[in-house]
């Protein structure tokens, strides 16, 4: 299923996110992936997940 990341989007647009396994919980943000995953990593979570959320949302259509 689909997680709704929206509202989390909107806080942390332009970050790197460590987020707990639920897709739902942001553990930590940081400009760099190793700076979100170090800040998680001193919380007790061995292997976070990391996403990018863009400044800004485009649209993209690929073709051949």
């Amino acid at each position: 299923m689909a997680v709704d990341w929206t509202d989390i989007y909107k806080k942390y647009k332009g970050f790197w996110v460590a987020l707990k396994a639920d897709e739902k919980t942001v553990l930590a943000r940081g400009k760099t992936a190793k700076a979100a995953w170090n800040k998680a990593r001193k919380l007790g979570y061995e292997k976070p997940i990391l996403t990018k959320f863009p400044s800004k949302l485009t649209s993209y259509v690929g073709s051949n």
